[in-house]
């Protein structure tokens, strides 16, 4: 990491010390005359409360235009899962945890981002991520649509786009990435380039025949076919399948084909777009690739593997934070870049009620967040992080300090038995599936909770776990990144972007 940025770092960390109460060693208290207490200097968490304050006083905002900005989306990845996720790093290092900081809760700004969309208390990711990169709120369902379009109605999302950071970049001669572990189609990365009353329509083979007919693109097609600039510059995630025609065989998965019925091959439509155009579909063609080179990555026929089970992939995918590399230095020019990076599997592992996948993928977030930082001069890149929404996760019982996180927190006092720290409000893993509970619910073992394929008991029953309405947080590290503070609509986080690339200004100067 570099030492500009190690300067404005470690906020979060000093501070959480410093708000953390520790009884005073008794050789250390004072007493001034008539009975007033003194500080306690020599206690370390009041040493480190003094040296927070200290490291806050000194931060500045950097006011200069952005060359660079990186969005960073944990998907669900709520304020309770950043301090499990904390903590599951720290322990995961042989630590107690509880002091540990992740990459970006060392960033010096942060604020709370409201996650509603404008038909829903409880949002999804597509109402929310458009938010983040139209500059409006929209209803949940959509795409990059205003709140005038219709979900499903193919017409009223031609009628009524929101130009996206995507596009708005392009204009601006920047170039333009997206990652993901998801589908590159998936909501999150198709908000940055795509238009679509439905996210569903993410291949044509999934739209109604009348939405064709009516001119709407599928999402697939819509990022071979964006129409700003010389085109995306890097795409890299999963999704192959909504690329490849139904009669082309997957490169990794045998026996299975492609899913697009028009007949089309969007990969290589893309390698023809020009001669630094190149498709690949695992680590080592990606490594590669020359520079210059315009990546179509598509690593997985679907979604990319969980971190904790990438090391299993027949082909070889990269990780997150291999991606955020291979982004950051094939983006990096003269001109400037605006690039989004989102770890999805976070969400799936909370939908599916597993705590030890959602941490690890949150843990492996951080590390491209850390990746990313270090690439890149803190004077010229802003970086913000934040989640589209939350999850039902809670963090609960009285463990002490240094427990495992995955572990168990204690006996309830209801059935006197075993219940873990982590648990879900809702979700598959509901004791109220089981067929027998006559003998009421199933008492984990310590093992059992902390294994990998383990799933947190919840309460209601779902066969996925639902979204979570909680405010999420935002950390921002760069130039103009002081303007993230307070509590803010998530269309806000549009604004600042804009703001700090000076999206508006530049746009006019290349379209005159």
């Amino acid at each position: 990491m570099k030492k500009s940025a190690l300067l404005a770092l470690s906020v979060f960390s000093l501070t959480a010390c410093a708000q953390m109460s520790a009884p005073p060693d008794s050789s250390g208290e004072a007493l001034l005359s008539g009975g007033a207490a003194l500080p306690v200097p020599n206690d370390p968490w009041y040493s480190a409360g003094r040296t927070a304050l200290e490291r806050r006083k000194a931060v500045t905002a950097i006011e200069g235009r952005a060359k660079n900005v990186i969005l960073f989306i944990g998907d669900g990845m709520d304020p309770t899962t950043v301090t499990a996720a904390r903590i599951f790093d720290g322990q995961s290092r042989g630590e107690d945890g509880e002091e540990n900081i992740l990459s970006f809760e060392h960033f010096p700004h942060v604020a709370l981002s409201k996650t509603y969309t404008t038909n829903r208390q409880v949002a999804d990711s597509a109402g929310t991520m458009s938010a983040m990169v139209t500059g409006i709120k929209t209803k949940s369902g959509v795409l990059s649509v205003t709140n005038a379009a219709t979900r499903g109605d193919c017409k009223s999302a031609l009628a009524n786009p929101a130009a996206t950071l995507g596009e708005l970049a392009k204009q601006a001669g920047l170039s333009v990435g997206v990652v993901s572990t998801a589908e590159i189609t998936h909501a999150t990365p198709g908000a940055v380039y795509a238009h679509s009353a439905d996210r569903g329509w993410d291949v044509d083979s999934a739209m109604p025949a009348e939405a064709k007919a009516e001119g709407c693109k599928d999402i697939a097609r819509q990022l071979i076919d964006f129409p700003y600039g010389n085109g995306i510059d890097l795409a890299l995630g999963g999704g192959r399948a909504h690329f490849l025609p139904e009669t082309a065989p997957d490169p990794e998965d045998e026996g299975e084909n492609g899913l697009r019925a028009d007949g089309a091959d969007l990969t290589a439509e893309w390698m023809a777009l020009s001669p630094q155009h190149l498709f690949v579909w695992n680590t080592a063609q990606l490594e590669e690739a020359p520079a210059d080179a315009k990546v179509l990555g598509l690593f997985e026929r679907g979604h990319m593997k969980f971190e904790a089970d990438r090391a299993d992939d027949a082909g070889g995918e990269p990780s997150l934070a291999d991606m955020t590399r291979q982004a950051v230095e094939r983006l990096s020019g003269a001109d400037g870049y605006f690039l989004m990076v989102e770890s999805a599997r976070i969400d799936h592992a909370h939908h599916g009620g597993n705590a030890y996948r959602a941490l690890k993928d949150t843990q492996e977030f951080a590390e491209a967040v850390a990746a990313a930082r270090a690439m890149t001069n803190e004077q010229d890149t802003l970086i913000i992080v934040t989640a589209d929404h939350g999850h039902t996760m809670v963090f609960q019982g009285y463990p002490a300090k240094g427990t495992d996180i995955l572990g168990i927190a204690g006996e309830a006092q209801g059935d006197g038995k075993a219940f873990t720290t982590l648990a879900y409000a809702n979700g598959p893993s509901s004791v109220f599936l089981l067929e027998d509970l006559s003998e009421g619910r199933p008492e984990p073992t310590s093992d059992e909770a902390t294994a990998k394929d383990y799933r947190q008991q919840a309460l209601i029953p779902m066969r996925s776990g639902t979204h979570g309405g909680q405010d999420v947080a935002v950390y921002a590290s760069g130039p103009r990144a002081h303007l993230i503070g307070g509590v803010v609509e998530q269309n806000y986080i549009f604004h600042v972007i804009e703001h700090a690339l000076d999206l508006r200004q530049r746009v006019q100067d290349n379209t005159r």
